[in-house]
């Protein structure tokens, strides 16, 4: 396999820190890096991005993240491995990155759960890690970026 290009935000200088800020800035708003971990590699399976999974799993394997864990994620729901809160922040993830898939794409009751367990700041923490994530698969997936290469 072969890329299209580079990856746009290596493309264009000023756009790389640009992202990279915003996912800082979502690292430092409360929520476990595991968690943001986790909701980084479903949205980015849910959207076909071999190159956000294969180096999610890689960069939350290297943190600590275990085997078994990761290897469920996509199927987190059946899974005994997540918390409640993981599992609130899961399914925010996947609401907000299928957006077209319902009327009333990020429904009351799947906000609400998040809300439950985590408080504004970390709200906007998950918000801010999917639409970045979706960002970083946007560019890829469009762009035919090989999994397990680098920039």
């Amino acid at each position: 396999m072969q890329a299209r290009m580079k990856n746009p935000a290596v493309v264009l200088p000023d756009a790389m820190p640009a992202i990279l800020d915003l996912v800082k800035a979502a690292q430092q708003g409360g929520v476990p890096e595991k968690t943001l971990e986790l909701v980084h590699l479903r949205a980015s399976q849910i959207n076909g991005c071999s190159y956000c999974v294969v180096g999610g799993a890689l960069k939350a394997r290297k943190d600590g993240e275990s085997d078994e864990r990761l290897h469920a994620v996509a199927a987190w729901r059946e899974a005994p491995y997540f918390t409640e809160a993981e599992r609130a922040a899961l399914a925010l993830a996947e609401a907000a990155t299928r957006l077209a898939d319902r009327s009333d794409a990020v429904p009351d009751a799947v906000w609400e759960e998040a809300a439950w367990h985590y408080d504004e700041k970390q709200l906007a923490a998950l918000t801010l890690m999917i639409g970045v994530t979706n960002l970083f698969n946007r560019l890829n997936v469009t762009t035919q970026q090989v999994a397990g290469a680098t920039w």
